[in-house]
């Protein structure tokens, strides 16, 4: 199964695509978008025809992508929210099954904390694809989404249950 991974933004959006097989993950093909226009509409449109003209190329079946969080400002956080939901219509209209991941949970899945580094989910994206080449930041964040998608994915399979859902369980100590 093939799985794109979404990275929104309004200036850059990363994307990556790996294939999900039981027991690996393998590289197909990594990089970003540089989103041009004078106005959003222009924008959005291009991130929903690029995204587009990728499903179309590869063929994904599966697409995660990360949720907005509140970052330093509000008009950033909207701008981002727009920037995704041009992507998941993209992703939606190709019949694509989408899963949407917190920026924390991706960084847990890929590295073991969600306080994980833009470094250390570059070195773990490399580690895991067996990549040598250099990744822009972006285009990392593609991968790591892909690669948080497939493992969250995979353990849905073995349970029937979205790994997101479950709660910590607490134990006490006495």
């Amino acid at each position: 199964m093939i799985i794109l991974g979404i990275d929104p933004g309004s200036r850059k959006t990363g994307f990556g695509l790996i294939e999900n097989q039981p027991n690996r993950i393998t590289y197909i093909h990594s990089g970003y978008l540089i989103i041009k226009g004078d106005t959003l509409a222009e924008k959005l449109g291009q991130i929903f025809s690029d995204i587009t003209d990728l499903i179309s190329e590869y063929r994904p079946q599966q697409m995660g992508i990360e949720q907005v969080f509140m970052h330093r400002n509000a008009d950033s956080a909207l701008k981002l929210g727009q920037a995704r939901g041009a992507a998941i219509c993209a992703g939606h209209i190709a019949g694509l099954e989408i899963g949407e991941y917190a920026p924390r949970l991706i960084k847990k899945a890929l590295v073991g904390t969600g306080a994980a580094s833009k470094e250390q989910v570059l070195h773990m994206v490399q580690r895991l694809l067996s990549l040598s080449k250099d990744l822009q930041s972006d285009e990392s964040d593609g991968l790591a989404i892909a690669i948080c998608h497939a493992q969250y994915y995979a353990a849905q399979q073995k349970t029937g249950i979205d790994p997101k859902l479950l709660k910590k369980r607490r134990t006490s100590r006495r």
